[in-house]
């Protein structure tokens, strides 16, 4: 066994920390086979809410914003934003209707062409209809190909040009035509075209126009690139800079998310699953944006499996931030919860395991934890809630650990539980001197899921080398105390340039560009952590300067080498 000590990341905030020149610090690793413990296997992993169009608009690779027309209300007339008219009211009216084939999301689009290829009314050149920019511009790169599916309704044959084109319509990058008789529309057609890209524009739109008089409804209109992570529907960039953490796990959906404002608004995964476009989209009115849903309790599930880690889904316990429903009446939402367990686990001939088979996926996901709800604990209905929750779970699947929402951190709780949750904002000197916050946690009983973490407010901004390593100095503490602390995650995960409802994030991107903060390079260093040994590494200094330090050996799966990685931070 080869060993090879790293000295990878020794972490320095500077201003005025060398104003005195005679500082010294001495450090010391005892890297014998007795001083070593091992770390979870599961520490450091990775959480994902549909916050800051995470989701819509980024991990899925769904082009089209409001495909369906939902985003308006179910009441029509309504507003079709961001869809866009191409012409005039001499040439075209557009108006939405509830027409629509599919039962659970009923409003289509209607477009009544005025003006005709002949005659006295003669459409311009180009055609009109309608355009949809996309999640603020569809990046559409030359040489991929792009999976365009709508479908169509008309009173009289078609001809309607599909095509993708610069954000002001002078540029085509791809195009064709959709072209059908009558009868093969005079009842809701499902169309496919593949479109290639003849150029690269990050801010593209899709066209759909016609120079042919009429009537045309469209509905479930969707762009997908082909070249998709593993070829299910996720952004590859996005989901390359996930695997690069080598997370052991991912939380999902949320987060808030899961709560709502109100429990009408909150995410309910049976509405998530089957065909996209029969799923009805909802309004997430925590942080106010429509989401189609086509990333989904499946598709969560099918990331998880994609990254080679574990899932841990957050499932709404019958409260939201303004509303709960009463212990006497939340079995129904228990029954949802083992529906969706069964979802997941269950065998291919079972009722919700059937679903999942149909959807492509016939062995079962390995979901091994749950969380009973977010930042619940402090509400009225919570503990008898969350019990009801806890024995049903427990009594069909023994195996599945449960999390409470409830802090063991201080003291036991009063309520079983396999792990608790635990949630920290704070500064980035409060941060750091949280190094030591699981150092008197109670050795015995749940352990802790640090689930979200992240230095806020003036000292982080939109991310800062600060936040960095304070947060850096907090996860060494994590390490040290792996025996009480099982899983650590960032939060928030990703934001879109476009849509910051948070700050800061780690990864943040646009349709065509990315990139990660400190906070994100920090989690990189961390990633050998799980599952490593830890060594006992001790610190002497002539000074008050704030130093804290870890020694961690993993041996690498690229070169079967045994590393030594040495961390030392200091904040001042």
């Amino acid at each position: 066994m080869k060993a090879v000590v790293l000295l990878c990341c020794c972490c320095c905030f500077l201003f005025q920390c060398f104003a005195d020149t005679n500082q010294t610090a001495e450090l010391l690793v005892d890297a014998s086979q007795s001083s070593g413990r091992l770390i979870s296997p599961t520490l450091f992993g990775i959480f994902f809410e549909e916050i800051n169009h995470a989701g819509a608009g980024g991990l899925w690779a769904e082009l089209v914003s409001n495909r369906g027309f939902e985003a308006g209300g179910p009441n029509t007339p309504s507003n079709i934003d961001p869809w866009s008219i191409i012409g005039n009211e001499s040439s075209l009216l557009v108006s939405t209707d509830r027409s629509s084939c599919f039962e659970r999301n009923k409003v289509a689009l209607q477009m009544e062409v005025l003006c005709d290829s002949q005659g006295a009314n003669i459409c311009p050149p180009g055609g009109v209809g309608i355009y949809n920019p996309g999640f603020w511009g569809m990046n559409v790169e030359k040489g991929k190909t792009y999976s365009v599916i709508l479908y169509v309704r008309s009173s009289g044959a078609i001809n309607v040009s599909v095509s993708l084109t610069s954000s002001n319509g002078l540029q085509t990058l791809a195009a064709d035509n959709i072209i059908a008789s009558v009868s093969e529309v005079s009842n809701w057609t499902k169309f496919k075209v593949l479109l290639e890209a003849k150029g690269t524009n990050p801010s593209s739109r899709l066209q759909l126009t016609t120079t042919t008089k009429g009537l045309i409804w469209f509905d479930q209109v969707s762009v997908m690139p082909l070249d998709t992570y593993k070829g299910h529907g996720f952004r590859k960039d996005l989901v390359d800079m996930l695997a690069d953490l080598k997370p052991q796990f991912i939380r999902f959906p949320g987060g808030c998310f899961v709560e709502g404002e109100w429990l009408r608004n909150a995410f309910r995964w049976k509405e998530t699953i089957g065909p996209w476009e029969e799923r009805p989209g909802h309004f997430g009115d925590v942080w106010m944006y429509w989401t189609d849903d086509g990333l989904g309790y499946f598709e969560f599930l099918q990331l998880a499996e994609d990254l080679g880690t574990r899932p841990i889904w957050v499932f709404n316990n019958g409260i939201s931030h303004n509303d709960q429903v009463d212990t006497s009446n939340v079995l129904p939402f228990v029954q949802e919860a083992l529906d969706g367990i069964e979802f997941a686990r269950g065998d291919s001939d079972s009722t919700w395991g059937s679903l999942r088979a149909a959807m492509g996926h016939p062995e079962p996901f390995d979901l091994r934890y749950v969380a009973v709800g977010n930042e619940d604990c402090g509400k009225k209905n919570y503990r008898g809630n969350y019990l009801k929750f806890y024995s049903a779970i427990k009594r069909a699947y023994p195996d599945i650990q449960i999390i409470s929402n409830c802090d063991g951190s201080s003291q036991p709780l009063d309520h079983p539980a396999d792990l608790y949750d635990f949630h920290v904002y704070t500064s980035a000197s409060n941060m750091f001197s949280m190094a030591h916050r699981f150092d008197r946690a109670p050795r015995k009983g749940p352990k802790a899921f640090v689930s979200e973490y992240a230095v806020t407010g003036k000292d982080a901004g939109a991310g800062s080398l600060l936040a960095a390593l304070a947060e850096a100095g907090f996860l060494i503490g994590l390490e040290k105390n792996s025996d009480v602390v099982e899983m650590a995650s960032y939060a928030p995960l990703f934001v879109n340039a476009n849509n910051k409802r948070w700050n800061p994030d780690a990864i943040v991107f646009n349709s065509s560009q990315l990139y990660g903060t400190p906070s994100y390079w920090v989690q990189c260093f961390f990633s050998e952590s799980s599952g490593a040994t830890i060594f006992n590494a001790t610190l002497q200094t002539n000074s008050s300067t704030s130093l804290l330090a870890s020694a961690i050996s993993w041996k690498s799966a690229e070169d079967q080498n045994t590393y030594l990685r040495i961390k030392v931070c200091w904040l001042c």
